[in-house]
């Protein structure tokens, strides 16, 4: 599988992509790949750093002619986001991705493959392994904990890089040149509830939403997917209104970033009712999947009987949960005014969680103008707090202001348009990039964010193009080759 992946062209962009996904990295656990990448770096004879939050800096001087050009930061984050398939036997923790090629994509096998960001760490790779590829002096930054927090760019002190330039290797369509991006701030509400005990002549039922797409919750929060959080809490409010359904526990999503895929929720209700439930929960779940058909056509919604719950959430709790969950916004909030098609501000809930006495719901904002993010995040507490829950907001980083005059701009701008015969996508993205932190301790460094074809970024949907690739590989060179004198 992996033997099939070195196998393509360009071989040094591939094989270093290879190498670093037979190394574990989830967010917030990359020792493994920081001793990978300083290895890497001494073993090439190169002056390596690891600064005091375990980002890594690799320097290589210019090759001979390039000396006169401006120093410039080659940047990518070393972790990934983990997300696999229900039935998938995998562990993060220990195994390497498993790569199979299909066709024009490269793909893993049931998780994420991990082309965010590796492909930029690899790209980065190769340039300080070659011996024939002309650049000037080159200051390779590896970030860590981008998926989970950006802690890396935060923790970035000024004064460990000299560059002028900084080329951020983390856009994931070929035809885009990124000049700016969203900021982003965690809203967390938790509360604590009394647990009652289930009175007899209930009947227990387990209830899941599964087979969603998921996907990035800042680059396809506009495109109408499904969230599992969402679906899951209509379901409940439904059998509640219906048939006083009541809650033991829910277990939805995963991390902040992802759009969730899947729920699953543990309930009961009053036997009597058992057949008009099913039938209900059938009919409101064919509703959903109509809704749904054009994004989501392998939604499923299961709702089987299972062994009835001891204990069973407080009901005052459980109905100002739900109808706070209905309350609180997911997907867009508004749309910029300045960007066309440009996402400003929008909300993912993407956990819930509901269990032992404890309810826990995260939600990721992110808007590209922070007066909105703050409105935003505002509404979503307002909305919890009245249900008594605790909301904190953390986590909170900047976005990164558009620059339409930079020199690196119009070097990036020209060469696509000669390479391509046509012209680039100039464009903010909805995303977080680490560019609007970085420049904060080094605000007088010009930034530009470009990179491959990447398609299902945090899903194990995600795969990347083998023919864009090679195109990003190209460009990549040819911009090596046109960084301005000093």
């Amino acid at each position: 599988m992996s033997q099939d992946v070195r196998a393509l062209e360009p071989k040094a962009l591939w094989n270093k992509f290879a190498d670093l996904n037979a190394v574990p990295r989830p967010s917030k656990k990359e020792e493994r790949v920081i001793k990978f990448m300083k290895d890497f770096g001494t073993n090439l004879g190169l002056e390596v750093i690891e600064d005091e939050v375990g980002n890594v800096i690799i320097k290589k001087p210019a090759t001979a002619g390039m000396e006169d050009r401006v120093t410039i930061v080659m940047q990518s984050h070393l972790d990934m986001v983990h997300q696999k398939n229900a039935d998938t036997d995998f562990d993060f923790d220990t195994q390497g991705i498993q790569m199979v090629v299909e066709g024009d994509w490269v793909k893993a096998k049931g998780t994420t493959l991990g082309a965010d960001n590796g492909l930029g760490v690899a790209t980065i790779m190769a340039l300080l392994e070659s011996t024939d590829i002309p650049h000037p002096a080159i200051e390779a930054l590896f970030t860590i904990d981008e998926e989970t927090g950006m802690t890396g760019a935060m923790g970035l002190k000024g004064g460990l890089l000299t560059g002028g330039i900084l080329l951020n290797l983390d856009t994931e369509e070929d035809d885009e040149i990124g000049v700016g991006c969203a900021g982003g701030i965690d809203v967390t509400a938790t509360r604590t509830y009394e647990q009652e005990e289930t009175p007899e002549f209930k009947t227990g039922f387990e209830v899941k939403v599964k087979g969603l797409q998921g996907g990035h919750s800042g680059m396809q929060i506009h495109e109408g997917l499904g969230n599992a959080n969402k679906i899951m809490n209509r379901l409940l409010f439904d059998g509640f209104e219906n048939f006083g359904l009541r809650i033991s526990e829910i277990d939805g999503g995963s991390l902040r970033n992802a759009i969730p895929r899947e729920s699953r929720a543990v309930v009961a209700i009053d036997t009597v009712h058992e057949a008009a439930f099913i039938s209900e929960m059938e009919e409101l779940g064919n509703s959903i999947k109509t809704e749904l058909k054009t994004m989501e056509p392998d939604l499923v919604i299961e709702v089987s009987k299972t062994e009835t719950p001891e204990l069973m959430m407080d009901l005052g709790v459980q109905e100002g949960l739900t109808r706070a969950i209905y309350a609180a916004l997911n997907g867009v909030f508004r749309m910029s005014a300045d960007i066309p098609e440009l996402v400003e501000t929008s909300n993912n809930i993407a956990r819930v969680i509901v269990k032992d006495g404890h309810v826990k719901i995260g939600c990721l904002t992110r808007s590209s103008v922070e007066s909105s993010k703050m409105d935003l995040a505002n509404t979503l507490r307002s909305a919890f707090e009245l249900t008594g829950c605790e909301v904190e907001l953390s986590g909170d980083y900047p976005g990164w202001t558009p620059n339409m005059d930079s020199a690196i701009l119009k070097v990036l701008d020209n060469l696509y348009q000669k390479l391509n015969g046509e012209k680039a996508h100039i464009a903010a993205c909805h995303a977080g990039l680490e560019c609007g932190i970085l420049g904060q301790n080094y605000p007088d460094m010009e930034m530009i964010s470009f990179g491959p074809n990447i398609k299902g970024a945090h899903s194990p949907d995600e795969r990347a193009q083998i023919s864009s690739a090679k195109k990003y590989w190209n460009f990549v060179l040819e911009i090596l080759k046109e960084i301005p004198k000093k």
